[in-house]
């Protein structure tokens, strides 16, 4: 199979369990693209991760960048249809019935259970990305301030932001 096929397919088929957008399935598409393919190394994806984390723009970037690194911008088109035709179409099709089923009790349950599915998918994403950045008992200790300063003061997060970039410029993580 042809290396844009398998971006396809595989993009195509993620989509169907991205429940909580493309951040949800981090853990699939680091599976396909360096266990599976082996299009990049761990440290790639960690970094078109973090590229894609801070560009402004939906989240679903990764796709594109991951798409782009394999077989350049086709390669970044063919995977950005793949992860995004599949919801539209389902979307697409199911908004004109979705009212219509308010008092159906299937529907409540779709909501109840999609929601917890989605935060274990995103959790999940965030320890995957942890273990391949690896970064020490020192980027460690950050996180948890960072949380900890979150959480307890009303500190604006773009401060935090810069206290994270200033401990990478110095080496400290």
């Amino acid at each position: 199979m042809s290396v844009l096929l398998d971006l396809f397919i595989s993009f195509f088929l993620v989509a169907f369990v991205s429940f909580g957008g493309a951040s949800a399935v981090i853990p699939e598409f680091y599976r396909i693209v360096v266990t599976e393919h082996s299009w990049m190394d761990a440290r790639t994806f960690t970094e078109l991760f973090a590229i894609a984390q801070a560009a402004p723009g939906p989240n679903v970037l990764i796709v594109s960048l991951i798409g782009q690194y394999v077989d350049g911008w086709l390669g970044a088109l063919v995977a950005t249809i793949g992860i995004c035709l599949p919801m539209s179409l389902v979307v697409g099709l199911l908004f004109n019935y979705w009212d219509r089923l308010q008092h159906w009790r299937g529907r409540a349950a779709i909501q109840l259970g999609v929601a917890p599915l989605a935060v274990g998918l995103v959790l999940a994403s965030g320890v995957l990305i942890a273990r391949s950045a690896a970064p020490g008992w020192a980027g460690i200790a950050l996180v948890v301030l960072t949380v900890w300063l979150s959480l307890r003061t009303t500190l604006h997060p773009l401060w935090l932001i810069l206290l994270g970039a200033l401990f990478g410029l110095t080496g400290v993580v």
